[in-house]
């Protein structure tokens, strides 16, 4: 089975590039490497990550920590997803 964990935070204004390169930076120090992931961005300075594992939807998979609270204008969003085709990334 594959998960997606989902990762979103909302740096505070003016400091989204940091926080984007803060998770670019903690993506590859995961302790093991996930299938793939994604690096995404939005409006108002957030940030989503998205790595995808070949695992049991309960399993203990390595995940991105909180950005210092001085980074961040609340506390991060965890989404935990099935891929529902079966594939990771299909369509």
């Amino acid at each position: 089975m594959t998960v997606a964990l989902m990762w979103e935070a909302r740096a505070v204004d003016g400091r989204g590039a940091e926080l984007l390169e803060w998770a670019r930076a903690r993506t590859g120090e995961l302790a093991a490497e996930p299938l793939r992931y994604e690096l995404l961005r939005a409006p108002q300075d957030r940030v989503l990550v998205i790595t995808w594992w070949e695992a049991a939807y309960g399993a203990e998979l390595p995940e991105l920590p909180e950005p210092a609270a001085e980074l961040i204008t609340r506390a991060v969003h965890r989404w935990r997803f099935e891929v529902a085709d079966g594939s990771a990334g299909g369509t």
